[in-house]
């Protein structure tokens, strides 16, 4: 493989998997540039709850610091009845060698976001830079934008999300996959939950269809609020009334119904995902993040699987003597563990369940 600072790495998007694959890479020395298409980089969505394997590359990166100032430790998980009633009180299972990290700590996407690009410096960043059209000329790339700007690329990291033009050109021209349901998300005051959003514990409150989501968010003292529900529309931002998803939670507890109600402005989102991709990579091209294997929100495991992603993948880089062989090693190590997540993550939560964390079997080694 050529010197670090020769290797020529372009990494399509800028959301959380391609910010992350950009802090490791610069980290570990080698030369990166990220080209987004939008005109300013930012995120919305709920919170989310990053765990143990994520967080050791924050701290490898040097973000230990500037990303446990922003989070807070979480230790229990809880899923309630429609009416408040504690169903399941778990805590958060281990994933790494650590028995005792069984924690994760709670963050909303755009601070996690924030942190990973405020550690890279600006004129590494390049926005709106719309990918038009990708050619492979052996082990070399060029890239085509929209604005008409070219680039050549040693290695190319498509981190272009659920929709990703690079998947398709490559790898797979299966269309996403829409499940019938939409997710309403805000973010509200600690103060305004009735008492319902507080302390260290993401609550679930469900019944056999619907998901309400309340994951406290202590930094900010406010808490995000994700409601979780059926709809036919498939439309990816769908104009819908708040009045659709009000109907469907007019049976859960009276404060649920008000924390609804007193929201004026919801980020709406269809839930997509996408089938498991069987090849991600060629010589000189890889996919990382949701344009590899985007994953419904259930098991909370979207933005970890991209941090993830990126560790690996520099850690692969570092070890081969060659893009290809590392793109090679990269994919076989992280495939099982992303496809795992991928299927479980499509199993919604309700009021039967026995565990939250399916994925404890696959990942302790001892029983609780």
């Amino acid at each position: 493989m050529k010197s670090k600072s020769d290797v020529r790495i372009a990494i399509t998007g800028g959301g959380i998997g391609g910010a992350s694959a950009a802090v490791a890479l610069r980290h570990a020395g080698f030369n990166v540039n990220v080209y987004e298409q939008a005109s300013a980089i930012k995120e919305v969505g709920a919170g989310i709850g990053l765990r143990p394997p994520s967080i050791r590359y924050f701290k490898k990166w040097g973000l230990l610091e500037e990303i446990e100032r922003v989070t807070h430790k979480s230790v229990l998980i809880e899923i309630l009845s429609d009416k408040g009633d504690v169903l399941l009180k778990e805590q958060w299972p281990a994933l790494t060698d650590d028995p005792d990290e069984k924690w994760a700590r709670l963050i909303h996407r755009a601070d996690c976001l924030d942190t990973l690009i405020n550690a890279i410096p600006s004129e590494f960043i390049h926005l709106q830079h719309k990918c038009k059209s990708i050619v492979r000329h052996g082990d070399y790339a060029e890239i085509e934008f929209e604005n008409g700007v070219k680039v050549e690329a040693d290695l190319v990291i498509a981190a272009d999300g659920i929709r990703s033009l690079t998947r398709q050109l490559f790898f797979s021209q299966a269309a996403p996959v829409f499940h019938g349901y939409h997710a309403y998300r805000a973010l509200v005051n600690d103060d305004e939950t009735y008492g319902l959003g507080t302390e260290d514990t993401l609550r679930i409150f469900a019944d056999d269809k619907v998901n309400i989501y309340l994951l406290p968010l202590k930094y900010r003292k406010q808490v995000s609020v994700d409601i979780t529900v059926p709809h036919h529309d498939p439309t990816g931002r769908p104009n819908v009334p708040k009045e659709d998803m009000l109907n469907q939670i007019k049976n859960f507890h009276p404060d649920l119904q008000k924390i609804a109600e007193n929201i004026d402005y919801w980020d709406i989102r269809a839930l997509y995902d996408i089938d498991p991709v069987h090849q991600w990579s060629n010589n000189c091209i890889t996919l990382l993040g949701d344009a590899a294997h985007s994953m419904l929100h259930n098991q909370g495991q979207g933005a970890n699987m991209a941090i993830q992603d990126a560790g690996i993948l520099v850690e692969c880089l570092l070890e081969a003597d060659s893009v290809a062989e590392a793109l090679e090693k990269y994919e076989t190590l992280r495939k099982p563990v992303c496809h795992l997540f991928q299927n479980l993550s499509r199993q919604f939560h309700n009021d039967k369940e026995e565990t939250f964390f399916p994925e404890k079997e696959f990942f302790e080694k001892t029983p609780e």
